[in-house]
This record gives structure tokens, sequence and C-alpha cells, in this order.
């Protein structure tokens, strides 16, 4: 434990990285203004406290992006929370049931499905080089602007940006929520849109990509990392650079933008996500932080108590 308190991470860190992103916000905020355009579909599932939406936008290079939405009824005239929740990787948002909880106290709750996963979400991209068995490679012979996940984490801003423009969406209270994928994406999400308040990140992924292959994980979530350089560049010619441009789109390199307050969970059994590489983002967080550490616990479903704490987190209550 003694040894994660302090790591930073080893990937790079490059000197045009908020540049790079402020103007990536730039675009989308002019795309939003003037080209977004979504589409809300109601839903009966009987639901006498809330409304259920399928919600579509057409994100970035053309995709269309679902999300389901859930809002409680009676808002009219009132400004409610809203927790915006993003999933695992290769999975799919959560079922409209399994959060109903939250909607019922009152909150809003969107959840986005990522493009080219289990989801509705499309992935229209068009890659030069490998796209083997995963997403963090995808674009990377081609370049930062060229990078998958560069645009699902614009796809989480452009979300952002449409639930915080609903005239009764509490613009003071809105928090992101998620675990592996989903806790990366949040971190991004909150690092792009700084009026996000709260963040609560459990076991992030997409972080510190150097160490993940010095640590020679080879879990199907950073297989491709591996396959990267067992089959394309064996004798890691290409190192600095793959890694330079892969830097674009790791998190640990957002933490120090999150304005908000952030709880964060670290497993430390964790084969998925390497505990090294959650504490690279911790440790870089700047903002009001508390972190919570499950010893025992794996890259695994954390049910005992934990949800717990994400309710009241997400009610405003005590998580202790």
């Amino acid at each position: 434990m003694e040894n994660y308190l302090n790591y930073k991470g080893i990937s790079p860190l490059p000197g045009d990285f908020d540049e790079f992103w402020n103007e990536e916000i730039r675009k989308a905020d002019k795309f939003f203004k003037k080209e977004l355009k979504y589409e809300m579909i109601k839903k009966d599932f009987g639901i006498s406290f809330a409304e259920c939406y399928d919600l579509y936008f057409n994100g970035t290079g053309g995709a269309r992006i679902y999300s389901k939405l859930i809002i409680p009824k009676g808002v009219k005239d009132k400004k409610i929370p809203f927790i915006l929740k993003f999933h695992g990787y290769q999975g799919q948002s959560s079922d409209w049931s399994r959060n109903i909880g939250i909607v019922a106290s009152g909150i809003g709750l969107v959840m986005m499905d990522v493009r080219g996963q289990a989801g509705k979400s499309q992935d229209n991209g068009i890659f030069d080089g490998i796209t083997v068995r995963g997403h963090i490679v995808k674009g990377v012979k081609e370049g930062r602007d060229k990078l998958f996940y560069k645009d699902v984490y614009l796809d989480t801003y452009l979300l952002s940006k449409i639930i915080e423009n609903f005239e009764f969406t509490d613009k003071e209270n809105m928090k992101v929520y998620g675990e592996s994928q989903g806790g990366a994406l949040s971190l991004a999400c909150a690092a792009l849109n700084q009026n996000i308040k709260s963040s609560f990140i459990i076991y992030p992924f997409l972080s510190d990509y150097k160490k993940v292959v010095e640590l020679h994980t080879v879990t199907e979530a950073y297989a491709e990392l591996y396959r990267y350089f067992k089959f394309i560049d064996p004798f890691h010619e290409t190192e600095e650079e793959f890694f330079k441009t892969l830097s674009y789109i790791d998190v640990k390199n957002f933490a120090h933008r999150i304005k908000g307050k952030v709880v964060f969970i670290a497993s430390l059994m964790d084969d998925v996500c390497p505990p090294e590489t959650q504490f690279a983002v911790y440790n870089n967080l700047e903002c009001e932080k508390k972190l919570l550490v499950m010893p025992e616990y794996s890259h695994e479903a954390m049910n005992v108590k934990v949800q717990d704490k994400i309710f009241n987190w997400a009610t405003g209550s005590s998580i202790e």
C-alpha cells in the first residue's frame, strides 16, 4: 500500500496536453451550438414517479450515440440534480431498473452506451492500422486526432452539455459515476466539463499505459497493448511515439483538470486494472478527494456496502 501512495505514473504527460484538449472543447462547443441534434423517445414502463426516454444524439464524426434517460416526474418548475453514469469496457448501459432508487430520490439519471461496444451507439470510424482485440489502439498509427477514445471522451462531454442545458437541470449539482471504463469516462467527463461537481470513481481503466506494458498485463482489457508490441513492433522501435500518442487519452493526465470533489475506490488485488495505474490517477488529482481502499478485492462486482455508499453519495448523504 505504501508503494502506491506517492506513485503518479510513468506514462508521459505531453506539454501541450491542456492546449490540445482545450481546443477539442472549443470545437465541441461550436459543434454543440450549431450542429448537434438530439432526439428523446418516450418509453412506457408504468413507473409512477419517473419518465424514461431513449436519448439519441449525433456525436463527433457523425456517429449516433445512445443513452438511457430517466427523469423524475413533476420537474417542470423545479431544478433537479443529475447523475451521468458510464459503463464498463465492452458492455452497455445498465438496465433501466438498476438505479431506479436514485431516480425515486428526485435525481435525474442518464446512462450512455459507448460507441462500438455492446449497446446501441454507433462506431462509424475508419481506422488505419491494428484494430484487433480492443479500442485503445484504434487510430494510434494515425496520431492523436484519430484516436477512438478521443471521440468517446467527447461523447461524454457532449452528453453532459445536453443534460446541463435542460431547463430543469440544477447545473450546480451534476455528478458522474462509473466503474473500470466507466470510471475512466467519468474522469474524462469531469475534466472536460468542469461544471461537474462530484465524481464517484471505482478502479478506473485507461490509465498509465506504459506501466501496464511494463507489468506485462495481458488480461483481456489491455491485451491490445501486448499484441501491438508482439505483432507490430516486437523490438519496441516505435515505443516512444506510441506512448506519446496514447498520452492524450490517458486518464491520469486528465486528473489535474478536475475541479469537483472525487470519491475514489481502489482495489488492491486487481489484475485487470493494476493498482499502480489506479493510484496514478488518484495521486494526480488536485481537487478535494476521498480514497477508499478494498485490499481483498480484485476487478469484480463490489456489492458489499459499496452500493449504499454510492447511493448516499448520489443523494448527498454522508458516505461514511
